[in-house]
């Protein structure tokens, strides 16, 4: 497992496929806050919950200067059908071998009914304008992360 990205830290660059197919980078956005936040499987109850959350907030994070990228381990096929079923506003893109999730910090050992296995962690990086990571939090909650978030952003109120 790669170490936990920390706050000033170059984000590591990444182009992976987005629920469409098509070629996402982070050097595309460089120039603009990037919400980057990993999340275990699509269509699963919490993952389903955080990304309905981050949907129905990206309108105020635009707003704010921020864009919101979602990356889990899943095919682009199941994200497509996951983005189309929940109707997502902002690109979901697959890390299927999770280097992207290894560089990030967002793979590593996890406990599940005491049995110990790798997976990704529920992670959330923020990336500034330059690059670098200007909010780095894991283990997050799916539910009530993106209230939290928008409070550590200050960007309510």
């Amino acid at each position: 497992m790669a170490d936990k990205l920390m706050t000033g830290a170059e984000a590591p660059a990444f182009t992976l496929k987005d629920s469409s197919g098509q070629d996402v980078s982070l050097a595309s956005r460089l120039g603009r806050n990037t919400i980057v936040y990993f999340y275990p499987a699509a269509s699963t109850p919490g993952c389903t919950k955080q990304a309905c959350d981050f949907r129905d907030n990206l309108a105020s994070f635009q707003s704010a200067g921020y864009e919101v990228l979602g990356i889990s381990p899943d095919p682009v096929a199941k994200l497509a059908a996951f983005a189309a079923k929940e109707t997502l506003s902002f690109p979901v893109l697959s890390d299927e071998d999770h280097v992207v999730a290894e560089a990030y910090g967002a793979w590593g050992e996890k406990k599940n009914y005491g049995k110990t296995y790798q997976g990704l962690i529920r992670s959330t990086i923020v990336v500034d304008p330059e690059g670098k990571v200007k909010v780095a939090q894991y283990n997050v909650r799916a539910t009530g992360h993106v209230a939290k978030l928008r409070r550590d952003l200050k960007l309510d109120g």
